[in-house]
């Protein structure tokens, strides 16, 4: 809650300035004023910021709160010590999405913020990078899932900093579907082992689990883009 906090703060802080501006907060409104404040400044704790640069930065820290990139990502791994089912929540559609959305949503704000741009960029790359690595060193079923997460969204802030939005909704409804799938999933294989969670204590489970074997499975290829690679590997060899 305290992480989310600061995000939250940051988040209205980006709101406020807004109003304060724009005199509204209807989307199509802001947009089209937009062009008009593209060189104006304004003076921040005794610094002269980009106005618009100021305020995409604040609403970027509300993004790092909800979609947990690096700094603010601490929840994401303990939102897993939940029941399954809301966790399966949580990571796939609800609360972590929220952030790479209003990006999305705010594209044309962020168009006119270059800097901005350049700060969401390598913050996702960053995030998508040592979540990653993180969760290869994990034990916990589910905490691996989890810092999958944490990476997948580092790729859709990457995608939304290089001005690529529509490559991050789309992984961003796509990662719903699959990690849903993951972290149900891992529920069943949980339950089929008396709640055990450490993965050092597992194998063999192909025999005793098949259907979730194929979830799973099914589950991983959409999560490495198996797809991709098999177009790949086919235009390589023919």
């Amino acid at each position: 809650m305290i992480v989310n906090r600061i995000g939250d703060f940051g988040l209205a802080l980006g709101i406020f300035m807004i109003f304060l501006v724009f005199q509204g907060l209807e989307y199509p409104v802001v947009f089209a004023l937009v062009p008009s404040f593209y060189n104006d400044t304004i003076i921040f704790f005794n610094s002269t910021y980009n106005l618009i640069d100021l305020i995409c930065i604040f609403l970027f820290v509300g993004a790092v709160g909800k979609s947990a990139q690096i700094g603010l990502h601490t929840w994401l791994p303990d939102a897993m010590e939940g029941p399954t089912p809301v966790s399966a929540l949580i990571h796939a559609a609800t609360m972590v999405t929220a952030g790479v959305f209003l990006i999305a949503r705010c594209s044309p704000l962020f168009e006119y913020a270059h800097s901005t741009l350049n700060v969401v960029a390598i913050m996702g790359a960053m995030t998508a990078f040592l979540a990653a690595t993180t969760g290869l060193v994990q034990n916990d079923l589910k905490r691996v899932i989890a810092y999958s997460t944490c990476s997948q969204l580092g790729y859709m802030i990457f995608s939304c900093g290089l001005s690529s939005y529509s490559v991050g909704i789309f992984h961003l409804s796509n990662h719903a579907f699959f990690k849903a799938l993951l972290f149900l999933s891992a529920g069943s294989v949980i339950h089929a082992m008396a709640d055990e969670q450490d993965m050092r204590k597992m194998g063999g489970l192909l025999k005793l689990l098949p259907f979730t074997y194929s979830a799973i499975m099914i589950g991983s290829l959409a999560l490495m883009h198996f797809h991709f690679w098999l177009d790949f590997i086919q235009k390589m060899l023919f």
